[in-house]
């Protein structure tokens, strides 16, 4: 074999794995492939707490024989009525039931609902009755008090769209990253407690000052007295002489 023939030889072989080199290249695509994340990891983010009209309720029991509202009813009604004037946001609705063996009585029991709600701040235009026809007549119906508020909500919770298990398959596994449930529990409990949604979106409006005791204070310090309040009782509720 002549050193022409060992030279295109080196040469074909050299090609090929040039070529070879190039193919496999061009395979490679993840090197510049950026990817973003999907989930917020906040969890307030994740997890927002919305506010959103909802609606508060209780039910009245009658029975067939009597009409009226009992001394715990009454409480109920006058609680509805206070929350009412303090968060509601449209009328007293009372669903009547009607064509049932306790009609009469509903309906002797639905006035005396307007009379308290009346003495606990509802006006007689806030409270609309509406008559309704229950599905079994043979059960005893009852009186439904409703009213919509603004609540605040979050959620819904349980939510596990991943596995939180060490897996390679999760794109999360090495990056250290919350899981997707994280904080909702929190976030929904809040929203249950908070008494006022709108607390949520911004701060209340600051009280006026109360001017007497700021007058009284700002006097003794112009004087040059001393601006502390002395107790005289303060020493009879210690219990040891310490410190004295």
């Amino acid at each position: 074999m002549t050193k022409t023939s060992d030279r295109r030889r080196n040469l074909r072989i050299a090609l090929a794995l040039t070529g070879l080199s190039v193919m496999l290249g061009a395979c490679n695509t993840t090197g510049d492939v950026v990817t973003t994340q999907t989930v917020p990891i906040d969890y307030r983010m994740r997890h927002p707490i919305a506010v959103q009209d909802g609606k508060r309720s209780i039910v009245i029991f009658v029975g067939k024989a009597r009409g009226g509202l009992s001394a715990p009813q009454q409480a109920d009604v006058m609680g509805i009525a206070r929350d009412w004037v303090r968060e509601g946001t449209g009328s007293v609705v009372v669903d009547v039931p009607i064509d049932a063996a306790n009609s009469r009585a509903a309906a002797a029991t639905y006035h005396e609902i307007r009379a308290v709600l009346g003495s606990g701040g509802v006006p007689a235009r806030a409270i609309v009755q509406h008559s309704y026809r229950p599905d079994d007549p043979g059960l005893l119906p009852t009186i439904r008090l409703s009213y919509s508020r603004m609540t605040a909500v979050a959620g819904p919770c349980g939510l596990w769209p991943e596995d939180i298990g060490p897996s390679i398959v999760d794109p999360g596994y090495n990056e250290n990253q919350p899981y997707f449930n994280f904080g909702c529990a929190t976030q929904r409990n809040l929203a249950a407690m908070v008494d006022n949604p709108a607390d949520l979106e911004q701060p209340r409006a600051e009280t006026p000052a109360y001017t007497a005791r700021r007058d009284i204070a700002f006097d003794r310090y112009r004087k040059g007295n001393a601006t502390t309040t002395t107790y005289p009782e303060a020493e009879k509720a210690k219990l040891s002489d310490t410190g004295k």
